[in-house]
């Protein structure tokens, strides 16, 4: 029987890394830019774009930049009516004008002003501090560690959780650590920022939430929900 295991394995393995395959070359994976490379950055954008489309998320983040210096010390020291002009095209904006307030008066506090832990304390240590903050979740956390600091972990958003079950690639009941974890067993660390991407773009193209359209899905041919 532990043949037939390895084998299946196997199998998974070689269909994870073929649908990679497909999709890196139907869609491009977006350069890290000049905000990836600062965890504070990246933690505040993330929060926008919670419940908020892409596009909303980008303009609201571009208010705020050019209102004010995003800096834990700007931010908490602005007043949250400031931010919440800027932040008024994404969703939610009241309340995540106030996370950000009140995070960035944290991170001041517990933190001495800056998130440099995530590139030298271990993972799970980085991780736990993160998640420590008021409106940061596993998902937020990890694309700070992954996109600025380059850690090994892969982030789960809705289209990345709702695809990876759609393809197959984690059990349908896996809850949100469950398919992280799943994840990354397929893939080496190196990859997890194209899977990440690329399964966005995958769920954001075709893989939709209400009517998938498994005809023109460039991974039609390897998904059990297609064929179903």
């Amino acid at each position: 029987m532990a043949w037939e295991t390895l084998a299946v394995k196997d199998e998974e393995a070689h269909r994870a890394q073929e649908i990679l395959r497909i999709l890196r070359a139907h869609f491009s994976v977006p350069q890290p830019s000049d905000i990836v490379r600062d965890p504070f950055k990246v933690l505040v954008r993330t929060i926008i774009s919670q419940s908020t489309a892409e596009a909303n998320t980008t303009m609201a983040y571009g208010n705020l930049s050019q209102r004010l210096p995003v800096t834990p010390k700007a931010l908490a020291e602005a007043d949250v009516a400031e931010i919440e002009e800027a932040l008024r095209v994404a969703g939610l904006y009241r309340n995540k004008s106030k996370v950000i307030k009140h995070v960035s008066s944290l991170i001041i506090e517990r933190f001495g002003g800056s998130l440099d832990f995530v590139y030298s304390a271990p993972l799970d240590e980085a991780r736990e501090k993160l998640l420590s903050l008021p409106g940061v979740g596993p998902k937020t956390a990890d694309v700070v560690l992954l996109s600025s600091a380059k850690k090994p972990t892969l982030p789960v958003d809705t289209h990345v959780d709702r695809v990876s079950k759609r393809l197959g690639l984690v059990l349908s009941q896996a809850d949100h650590e469950e398919t992280r974890r799943g994840l990354q067993a397929l893939y080496q660390p190196g990859e997890y920022f194209d899977v990440h991407m690329l399964l966005i773009a995958l769920g954001r193209r075709y893989c939709k939430a209400t009517k998938p359209y498994h005809a023109e899905c460039p991974v039609g041919k390897l998904c059990p929900s297609a064929e179903a």
